[in-house]
């Protein structure tokens, strides 16, 4: 009994000082500062790439998804994602050693209006994988894992890019506001 006591003191004095020194949970990645509230995503429904960036931006409950690019304030252009693998190193008898995997996306964001928020960006992402002929069926689960997680880092990625996106910027700003330095012509 004194130990149940005890235990539930050093659980309630935890709460305490957790909720004392402003301890909270994080929030979304994508904050509240966006300068639209409802997006489409220009990515097939059946691409795993699409359908793990639409969880993660439903889960944030900032941003809604449309159907149609007409109902959203802004759309997101996946315009190329590629996978590829190359050889790194090969070793004595000439045989593939290790292999680097790249995973690639072009990204941008254009508003209801056209203007462009986020200009075409590729992000890139490599990985070293070693490769052992006598473990074919292991190397080929252990690329597939990789890629699942380079896909992961992606959509995050492409999520921190959402969010650094912020009301009125440059592209908004016509030109000719930008003040021209003349002399002044009584000095």
């Amino acid at each position: 009994m004194l130990q149940n006591r005890r235990r539930l003191c050093i659980a309630l004095a935890s709460t305490m000082a957790l909720s004392a020194c402003g301890f909270k949970l994080r929030g979304s990645i994508l904050g509240e500062n966006l300068p639209f509230k409802s997006l489409y995503i220009s990515i097939p429904e059946s691409s795993s790439l699409g359908a793990e960036l639409r969880r993660n931006i439903r889960g944030s409950g900032e941003v809604t998804l449309t159907d149609t690019p007409e109902e959203a304030d802004a759309t997101l252009n996946i315009t190329g994602e590629s996978r590829s693998r190359q050889i790194l190193s090969l070793n004595s008898q000439g045989r593939v050693r290790e292999y680097v995997l790249n995973y690639r996306a072009t990204i941008s964001v254009r508003d209801n209006r056209k203007v462009e928020l986020l200009p075409p960006t590729q992000l890139a992402l490599k990985r070293d994988i070693s490769y052992n002929e006598e473990f074919v069926l292991a190397k080929e689960a252990e690329e597939a894992l990789l890629y699942r997680d380079m896909q992961s880092d992606l959509v995050q990625q492409i999520l921190r890019r959402l969010a650094a996106i912020k009301p009125g910027t440059t592209a908004d700003v016509p030109a000719s506001t930008t003040p021209s330095a003349t002399p002044d012509a009584t000095k």
